[in-house]
């Protein structure tokens, strides 16, 4: 091992200590639910930065770290002297040799809203303290990130690359090749050289956009050349159907190899997770975090982190919008309603103890603050189930119950 690249390296963080790093939790103050629905709409917001660790964000980070420390001893040898060397002459020539020999490619792969893209994230932000490695006679950006093109353009990709090189190294790259057109192999040529001397890991995400295009083995077979050009490691992010792309081939499949992932299992994985994001509310009340809850969020988010989030979150907003003042399950089933709607059908369940989470459906409004602490002796939820098991209409259970209803569009 290199002691001179371990030492340009951050620390690499493990168990609680890593916990501690990659977690993120905002500010609550629980005397915020006492503030004006403007501030509470506001500080609801914060929601949407709660980071969480998981077995995925600590495998994603270890990956990372090591992916980078590769790249970096590949760069401190003598064959990186003269992988340079013949990148220049490729440039002119436009045929390319490796001399440094690859690095690795791997990919992380999971469902969409699982948190892939966001694990990357942090665990990139504990490895980029720092905007450069110095290694004395460059320096050396961890990694650039870069979207997929949407339409898998080839060139498009590797203009992104090179305006994202101009991004961290201050330089004119991306400017240069516009003016003078360069080709396909001149970019490639140029990438390889600058990442050579520069980059330690590229990370390609959205990486399924190439699934259906005709570009899509191009892209695969110029990320190949640029990692036995240039030294780099390559990540690949993207959804399920990216693996089927890759398993068209064997050349392909090498480039595929990685980690993943899918959602939560109903454990106490997810209930800690919906506990900490149910704990921070904006109403004025809110029913406790109990197994009712955590099984509803489970049975109407099929595991998947950022659906749980919307539901808490939308459901709090709802209820901040009209009055209803309260985070519980009624709040929760029209958030899913009347927001989640397109999401329906994409939601999968997988069973619990056995058997499959339920899900159920809601009234189009809610009661106010003021009609739901009637003393009209009247259990709303009660009502609702009542109608549903005996097959009536809600709303005239409700209405025949003396409860005032309001309908709104949907």
């Amino acid at each position: 091992m290199n002691e001179a690249v371990l030492k340009i390296m951050p620390k690499m963080l493990m168990g609680e200590e890593l916990d501690a790093a990659l977690r993120v939790l905002p500010a609550y103050d629980p005397y915020m639910r006492e503030q004006g629905k403007v501030e509470r709409l506001m500080g609801l917001e914060s929601l949407y930065h709660v980071f969480i660790p998981s077995q995925m964000s600590r495998e994603i980070y270890s990956k990372l770290y090591l992916s980078m420390l590769h790249s970096l001893q590949k760069k401190s040898g003598i064959l990186a002297v003269q992988q340079s060397y013949e990148n220049r002459r490729a440039i002119r020539q436009q045929s390319f040799d490796s001399i440094l020999g690859g690095s690795e490619a791997w990919t992380i792969i999971g469902d969409s809203g699982i948190g892939k893209s966001a694990s990357v994230s942090r665990g990139l932000s504990l490895l980029m303290e720092k905007p450069f490695f110095d290694l004395g006679d460059a320096k050396v950006v961890p990694c650039l990130t870069v979207q997929t093109p949407a339409d898998a353009s080839l060139k498009g990709f590797l203009f992104e690359v090179l305006r994202k090189l101009d991004e961290h190294l201050e330089t004119h790259y991306y400017e240069h090749a516009r003016r003078t057109g360069a080709t396909v192999d001149i970019l490639i040529g140029m990438i390889s050289q600058v990442s050579l001397s520069h980059v330690c890991l590229l990370v390609l995400d959205e990486i399924q956009n190439i699934v259906n295009s005709k570009n899509g083995k191009a892209i695969v077979g110029t990320l190949t050349q640029l990692i036995n050009s240039s030294g780099i490691s390559i990540c690949m992010v993207g959804t399920p159907e990216t693996s089927l792309f890759f398993s068209q081939s064997m050349i392909l499949a090498r480039r595929s190899l990685g980690l993943e992932y899918h959602s939560m299992p109903y454990d106490d994985t997810f209930r800690s997770f919906c506990s900490i994001l149910y704990g921070y509310c904006y109403t004025h009340q809110h029913d406790p975090f109990d197994e009712a809850v955590c099984t509803w969020l489970y049975g109407h988010s099929g595991g998947n982190a950022s659906i749980v989030v919307s539901l808490i979150h939308d459901a709090q907003e709802i209820a901040i919008l009209e009055s209803y003042e309260k985070l519980d399950i009624k709040s929760l089933t029209l958030a899913y309603e009347r927001r989640l709607s397109m999401l329906h059908d994409y939601i999968d369940v997988p069973r619990m103890n056995g058997k499959k989470a339920g899900k159920t459906k809601v009234v189009k409004s809610l009661p106010s603050r003021e009609e739901s602490q009637t003393d009209q002796g009247t259990d709303i939820y009660r009502t609702i189930m009542s109608a549903k098991e005996d097959k009536r209409d809600i709303l005239e259970a409700l209405k025949n119950s003396g409860i005032s209803i309001r309908e709104v569009a949907v």
